[in-house]
């Protein structure tokens, strides 16, 4: 029996299985916030913090930076665009589009008491993770990404390092056997 996998939507995690060679993508966890079949897939990196603190860049921002509170390397794609993805009660316009549930990205060029609603927290990502169309599924044919839902707490995650191997344990069964895949196998 051949197991589909579940559609690829904003909101969802893209989890790097041990087959994906990119290092760009090694042990990485993608949080989707776009999804479209003409346009393809656009994405950040959950779990790549930097050693640069969101108060260097975006001093308006700082308050409210998830921690750890520095920018996260959201991908290879457009280094210098800078993506907050924020937790509140935002409605679409006015610098918030809703991802999924109460996360949504912020205009990080407003300041954030300009917002429609409050928010409580943000994570700022510089690039981003893209796909053409039909790329992104013809590598979770291949077996290079595992599509799940996210827990609440994913994407906010205070312990990025623990993210990639917490998720996959979360799966159960053979699937969370791959949480404690080395780093390298020809030396197991």
């Amino acid at each position: 029996m051949t197991l589909v996998p579940p559609p690829v939507r904003a909101g969802c995690l893209l989890v790097a299985l041990p087959t994906l060679i990119d290092p760009n993508f090694d042990r990485t966890v993608v949080l989707v916030l776009a999804h479209d079949a003409a346009d393809g897939a656009l994405g950040v990196v959950l779990n790549r913090p930097s050693d640069t603190e969101v108060a260097e860049p975006l001093p308006q921002w700082a308050p409210l930076a998830a921690q750890p509170g520095v920018v996260f390397l959201g991908g290879p794609v457009g280094a210098t665009a800078a993506i907050g993805v924020a937790r509140g009660t935002g409605v679409a316009g006015n610098g918030w589009a809703p991802v999924a549930g109460h996360l949504g990205t912020v205009d990080l060029g407003l300041h954030p008491e300009e917002l429609p609603a409050p928010v409580d927290a943000v994570r700022v990502f510089s690039g981003y993770a893209g796909w053409g169309p039909g790329q992104l599924e013809s590598e979770i044919d291949q077996g290079a990404w595992l599509v799940v839902a996210g827990a609440p707490d994913d994407v906010l995650c205070s312990d990025p390092a623990r993210l990639w191997r917490l998720i996959l344990r979360r799966q159960g069964g053979r699937t969370a056997w791959l949480a404690n895949w080395p780093l390298d196998p020809r030396t197991n």
